[in-house]
């Protein structure tokens, strides 16, 4: 198991060596260690869970022009490489096919234990203090304003909605990041997201306060 864990984590270096800060191998990592301590409590199959959290961001679709299929592909095909059994490739496909926020538009799909756990971690790296800079960090990397009090969250009803946004970042927290407590999957999950949710909600107040210069 260790063997093809890192020959994955080395794949996955490589792949991500110019990735945008918010989904680079760092961001990797720690959803690869979150879930590994999710699955402490909620016991899934911990091969499954390493390389679904390891692959789960092999080719977002977000900078490879909305090509959804091109990450699972990639994921499965490493896999086969390195002689991984064809159920394992199999459900890890489906994890990273199913997992994003922007699918949970599409309606009750593929889920399991391992998608619940690996789904989690990658939620819980976008809120808290490090999802805080993720956002700011992808926001500059699309050029996007910090804040405009005209502009107003919106309430994404569908998955293209939500794909096309331009809105400014701050609008984002509502769109998304303040939502995910509430959509997490486990107890495990559930219990590190009070936490991280909270701190944003003081960032909020503290960001209006010192917009308004006081």
């Amino acid at each position: 198991m260790q063997v093809s864990i890192q020959k994955t984590i080395d794949f996955v270096k490589k792949t991500l060596a110019n990735a945008e800060a918010g989904h680079d191998w760092f961001h990797i990592e720690r959803v690869f260690k979150t879930a590994q301590t999710i699955n402490q409590q909620e016991n899934g199959d911990e091969l499954v869970v390493c390389f679904a959290a390891l692959l789960h961001d092999i080719a977002d679709p977000k900078f490879n022009n909305g090509d959804e299929e091109l990450g699972p592909n990639m994921a499965a095909s490493f896999l086969s490489s390195i002689d991984i059994d064809a159920d394992i490739i199999a459900h890890v496909k489906l994890i990273i096919q199913n997992m994003s926020f922007k699918n949970s538009f599409d309606g009750a799909g593929f889920t399991s234990r391992e998608l619940q756990i690996v789904q989690d971690a990658d939620r819980l790296d976008a809120i808290g203090a490090i999802g805080i800079a993720r956002a700011f960090t992808y926001g500059g990397f699309k050029n996007r304003v910090l804040y405009d009090p005209a502009i107003l969250p919106e309430k994404h009803l569908n998955k293209e909605s939500y794909k096309n946004t331009t809105a400014p970042t701050i609008n984002h927290f509502y769109e998304k990041l303040l939502l995910l407590k509430d959509l997490m999957n486990t107890g495990a999950g559930k219990a590190m997201a009070t936490e991280r949710h909270d701190f944003m909600l003081l960032y909020l107040e503290h960001f209006y306060k010192e917009w308004e210069g006081k």
